[in-house]
């Protein structure tokens, strides 16, 4: 038998196998530097949130039943005073609680005091109040938000006039916050209009109407002024996240509605809101993680550091517009009140436990959007 010509091909030798030059090690060292890249930053935060959780437990969980702190959510920040008597033992506890323990042993000396401002108590004002905040930002912006996007997506043409207003708006979602903050300290808390019965000095103008008047002084430091620079803030992000959403809707839909005799509102509410409802939960997620943890704006327009009252009784004590313009505790207003005192022992827990707190509402609302957005999408399918 005559013997092949050719030699039996090996592994060396295959004329198939990707052979390794320069470009191909130099992609390979590419991968791998992003890779580590990645895995870099996946490391820094699980050291982070593992960090934050681990010191912040302790002040959330308690070894006895019921095994949660709930003192820590059912009380507003206090002074922490510490402070020690002439044996040499450590007190520890709100100013007030301080106060009653003084009256109660009037011959114990107490000496080296120090006091810690909102390190005590809990944090239930800062909680309600990053709350109402948000919801009025989210009640403004959503509603301007999603009406601006469905005009510019489905309503207004392609001219330069409608380019030139899309790169205005997302140009506007990367000014800085604490451009944003003096805004609304500018506008919303000495110019917005106001009915009163008295005109203040610092009004620009005013016209009586009925028995008061309308004077243009602003809402001062309030509920209402913060929830107004947040939603402008956040206009941005979502406009350009919904309009998104409704450009992703296949044109059929629309084409499919308008066969059959619908308007063009018709067609958008039946056929093409409904689909995009996934894009503009994501939206509105992404605004509520953002203005939830804003400081520079709340801290010129709406925050206190000390608040006697909570919002709630504001409300049933003086009334609804009472309400809306008070000033009021923030959760991010808070933390940024506690980190003066970085290196004290006495604040850390609270720090630790605010930050834990802040964190699991921001995944609990991301939690929220991505199971509604799951089923919204099953049950709107293309």
């Amino acid at each position: 038998m005559r013997e092949s010509i050719n030699p039996p091909l090996t592994p060396s030798c295959n004329p198939f196998q990707k052979k390794k030059g320069w470009f191909q090690r130099k992609e390979m060292l590419g991968i791998n530097l992003l890779r580590l890249a990645t895995y870099i930053i996946i490391a820094c935060a699980l050291f982070i949130f593992s960090d934050i959780f681990i010191k912040g437990v302790p002040t959330l969980v308690k070894s006895e039943a019921p095994f949660i702190n709930t003192e820590f959510f059912t009380e507003s920040p206090q002074i922490l005073t510490v402070w020690h008597d002439s044996a040499g033992n450590e007190y520890s506890m709100t100013q007030e609680k301080h106060d009653i323990w003084v009256i109660e042993n009037p011959t114990i000396e107490v000496i080296d005091i120090h006091n810690y401002t909102a390190s005590g108590g809990g944090i239930l004002g800062p909680l309600l109040g990053t709350a109402l905040l948000v919801t009025i930002c989210m009640a403004i912006a959503l509603f301007i938000g999603v009406s601006a996007a469905i005009y510019l997506s489905e309503y207004c043409g392609t001219g330069k006039l409608m380019s030139l207003i899309r790169l205005a708006i997302l140009n506007l979602a990367g000014v800085p916050s604490i451009v944003y903050a003096l805004f609304g300290w500018g506008v919303f808390c000495y110019m917005a209009p106001n009915y009163v019965t008295e005109i203040s000095d610092r009004s620009l103008f005013a016209f009586s109407i009925g028995g008061g008047y309308i004077s243009f002084e602003g809402w001062e430091q309030s509920l209402l002024a913060g929830g107004c620079t947040l939603a402008i803030m956040v206009l941005p992000v979502i406009i350009t996240a919904c309009e998104e959403s409704l450009r992703a809707v296949p044109k059929g839909f629309r084409e499919a509605a308008f066969a059959l005799g619908a308007t063009r509102w018709q067609t958008i509410r039946t056929a093409v809101l409904p689909y995009a409802l996934p894009g503009v939960l994501t939206a509105s997620v992404l605004g509520i993680t953002r203005v939830a943890g804003e400081t520079a704006p709340i801290m010129l327009t709406a925050a206190a550091s000390d608040k006697s009252k909570l919002p709630t009784e504001v409300l049933a004590d003086e009334g609804f517009w009472s309400f809306l313009t008070q000033s009021v505790q923030a959760l991010p207003f808070h933390i940024y009140t506690l980190a003066k005192f970085p290196d004290s022992e006495y604040v850390k827990p609270m720090q630790y436990g605010s930050i834990l707190v802040f964190l699991l509402l921001v995944m609990g609302f991301s939690l929220i959007s991505m199971v509604l957005r799951s089923r919204i999408r099953k049950r709107n399918k293309w």
